[in-house]
């Protein structure tokens, strides 16, 4: 059973990051491995952030969905979770996936005033609602997760419903966002290194950075590091990114960011790095159409370039459009920019598209984290 977890626990670290650009909702860490009334289970249990995840997938019908965790840092020490919980929460801390505070409610919520996510939590802030005035004004930004029928659902603080709604980027938010920032404590996993031990690792995170960097902390107006309270210094401005998604049978399987630094390749199962693999999603017919590495997408002065890499080439569908007439080949070795609302079709139903230009939703579930979890560990309540 300790590997069935172990492989649980695999799968939830994939869903979690502090990536602005592709997290879809924030959570206080600490809060949810104690909602025991889950499961039923443990005092603590990190399982319950897997069944967090699963009910927002299911939720905004989409897969793989990443959300953003704030960890008091008392829970690296947390004797309720197991020893390989502890050791799991620090590597997701020293590898900058999750944010470790001394104060995570106040950070969970200014990052979702930042970047526009909802928040799942029980917590009501009411004394905060002045600071915060979207906690009343947008229902649907605040989300209490409670036991449900087949797993957690989620219950709207304001208005009720249970579907999380976005909001938009604060001005302030878009500001930060348009920088890079680096911290003076050596080895900082969120903003690079100042220097100092660890130097390969300090250049790996700074090399990551860009893309990925999360939202500075504001202290008195200036961008600090949540973790050290350091004051953080501007590295000139980030590198234009653009989300793009992968569709397959009407689901988003998956959200990545391209950036002007390096070419992504899409198909059944590209072998360079960081590749996008289709394969575990494709019927036997998709699977013998598409190439190993079918296309190549990269991002020259703000536009996406997609080249057909395949053998049987792709197709462009202008504006989304799914009328045969309006279809564009793309032979291979063939190039073209990608419009806005244009999507790649690399075998009919599968198609990659920017992630706000393609809707989602399909008759069956998305995968869940949760799947590999012995049932002893998932005492679901009875109704």
């Amino acid at each position: 059973m300790r590997f069935e977890i172990s492989k649980v626990l695999d799968a939830i670290e994939g869903r979690v990051c502090t990536d602005p650009s592709l997290a879809r909702a924030v959570l206080d860490l600490a809060e949810v491995i104690r909602y025991q009334d889950l499961d039923g289970g443990r005092p603590a249990s990190l399982l319950r952030l897997g069944m967090v995840i699963d009910a927002l997938s299911r939720e905004l019908e989409e897969d793989s969905v990443p959300i953003y965790a704030v960890v008091h840092r008392a829970l690296l020490s947390d004797a309720d979770l197991t020893s390989n919980e502890r050791m799991v929460v620090r590597r997701w801390a020293d590898d900058g996936l999750v944010e470790v505070l001394d104060n995570p409610g106040d950070r969970m919520l200014e990052v979702a005033d930042l970047l526009g996510l909802p928040v799942l939590t029980r917590v009501r802030f009411d004394g905060l609602r002045g600071r915060f005035p979207w906690l009343v004004e947008q229902p649907g930004r605040v989300l209490a997760p409670v036991p449900g029928a087949g797993g957690p659902v989620f219950v709207a603080h304001v208005g009720g419903g249970s579907t999380p709604v976005e909001g938009d980027r604060s001005p302030v938010g878009a500001k930060l966002l348009a920088r890079q920032w680096r911290c003076p404590e050596p080895g900082c996993a969120l903003f690079g290194g100042g220097g100092g031990g660890g130097a390969f690792a300090d250049l790996a995170r700074v090399e990551r950075a860009p893309a990925g960097q999360p939202p500075p902390a504001l202290r008195n107006g200036v961008p600090t590091c949540p973790r050290h309270g350091a004051r953080l210094g501007d590295a000139g401005p980030r590198p234009r990114t653009e989300v793009l998604a992968v569709r397959i049978g009407g689901l988003v399987r998956r959200r990545f960011v391209l950036t002007e630094e390096q070419p992504v390749f899409i198909g059944r199962a590209p072998e360079a790095s960081g590749g996008i693999v289709l394969g575990q999603w494709l019927n036997d017919e998709a699977r013998r159409w598409i190439s190993r590495s079918h296309l190549k997408l990269e991002l020259r002065v703000g536009e996406v370039i997609v080249t057909d890499v395949s053998t049987n080439g792709s197709g462009i569908r202008p504006h989304g459009s799914m009328t045969e007439a309006e279809r564009i080949p793309l032979a291979p070795n063939q190039s073209r920019v990608l419009g806005g609302a244009d999507m790649v079709e690399l075998y009919p139903g599968v198609q990659v598209g920017r992630a706000r230009e393609l809707p989602t939703g399909a008759p069956f579930t998305p995968t869940s984290v949760m799947a590999e979890a012995p049932t002893m560990a998932m005492r679901l309540p009875r109704n």
